[in-house]
């Protein structure tokens, strides 16, 4: 038998775990600013919703299969937005709804990418181009607040379907050029040698040169104008966006807008998203990487910790213990040695620890240590 952890996935504890729920605090205070609500489902759903109609995606491709003692064909959710079908049903529109979870992709690892990891989603159910705004606006507020300088980029699945149309691009290649296109977004010279290399084999070789020309080349198709108007919202809210023509993003059911941001300090992007059409109603949504998040975050975790040491005097430390904790404060009880009890208040990064002896118990009042400073005063509770 082995304890160890299997590939692509982690364990969290201590000060990586404090900043992960620091985090996720930060985010459904700003989520519900914006009137998102929560909601949960299920990490295992029946296989053929899990793939639903977009079975050739990447991500899609890459969940991980169960089988129950019934024999039902299951699988780990990839993320929350397939899910959204069920959830959205009956809802007053427009439905925000935010959720934060694990998801599962059996996929290969790197130090940025795991098997296992947390989104926290948030969706606009029965969206328009000013909902999106609205959207990218709640992004650059949270990823400021983190000390994060979000580069939010736009584009739109209608253009580049007009663009390819416009290319005469036959409809069975489409998605491939779509593919190939992506790799652009990453501006990798070989990826670009390759891609370039790819359009010209399925006669779509003149899309990647189109895609580097100016706004009076896009300003002759529609779907422009949706890119134009989105910009416009975005700067009522003080949100400064770029027009990336290359971007395309993975999942085949983006239908108008998509949005992809990053920040210094990661080549991968934080948070990605658009725009989609499920059940006859137009959607939006984005998903935040939490781990990726996290180890870029700018926050300092200030919590005031109380370490209350009992000197055989247990009974009057609870109570002591307790008259703090309806005050709101954070406290542990330590019974034992005051050595080994100031050694366990640093490895804890306790602020202050509370000694309760007989002497203290008799005159009511508690000397209080500074473990940063290391001052003493007595006070009386």
């Amino acid at each position: 038998m082995t304890n160890e952890i299997v590939k692509g996935f982690r364990d969290y504890s201590d000060e990586d775990a404090k900043k992960r729920a620091e985090v996720r605090k930060l985010l459904v205070e700003t989520f519900e600013k914006y009137c998102f609500e929560p909601a949960e489902t299920p990490i295992v759903e029946y296989e053929e919703f899990v793939k639903g109609e977009n079975q050739n995606d990447e991500a899609v491709s890459d969940i991980f299969k169960l089988q129950d003692k019934g024999e039902r064909k299951l699988a780990l959710r990839y993320e929350f937005t397939f899910q959204l079908k069920r959830l959205m049903k009956n809802k007053k529109l427009p439905y925000k709804r935010y959720q934060i979870g694990e998801v599962f992709r059996d996929e290969p690892v790197s130090s940025n990418r795991f098997r296992q990891f947390t989104q926290c989603d948030i969706d606009t159910i029965g969206s328009t181009i000013k909902d999106e705004a609205e959207i990218l606006a709640l992004t650059k507020e949270v990823l400021e607040k983190l000390g994060l300088k979000p580069i939010i980029s736009i584009n739109n699945r209608k253009l580049l379907n007009e663009i390819l149309n416009d290319n005469d691009v036959k409809e069975k290649n489409k998605e491939q050029v779509l593919r190939e296109i992506d790799k652009l977004e990453c501006k990798c010279k070989f990826d670009e040698k390759g891609a370039v290399a790819n359009l010209k084999k399925i006669g779509a070789g003149n899309v990647f040169d189109c895609l580097k020309k100016g706004e009076k080349y896009f300003s002759q198709f529609e779907s422009y104008k949706e890119i134009i108007s989105l910009m416009e919202y975005c700067r009522a809210y003080g949100v400064e966006v770029l027009f990336s023509p290359t971007l395309v993003r993975g999942l085949s059911y983006y239908n108008g807008s998509i949005f992809e941001i990053k920040t210094e300090g990661i080549k991968e992007s934080i948070v990605g998203g658009g725009s989609y059409f499920f059940n006859n109603v137009q959607c939006t949504g984005l998903s935040f990487g939490l781990e990726r998040i996290v180890v870029l975050a700018k926050i300092e975790i200030k919590k005031e910790n109380i370490l209350i040491i009992s000197l055989n005097q247990d009974r009057k430390s609870i109570e002591l213990a307790q008259k703090l904790r309806k005050k709101g404060k954070s406290v542990s009880l330590f019974y034992g040695k005051p050595t080994k009890a100031l050694d366990y208040a640093n490895s804890k990064k306790i602020n202050q620890v509370i000694f309760v002896g007989s002497r203290e118990v008799k005159e009511k009042k508690f000397k209080i240590k500074d473990m940063k400073s290391g001052k003493e005063k007595k006070l009386k509770i």
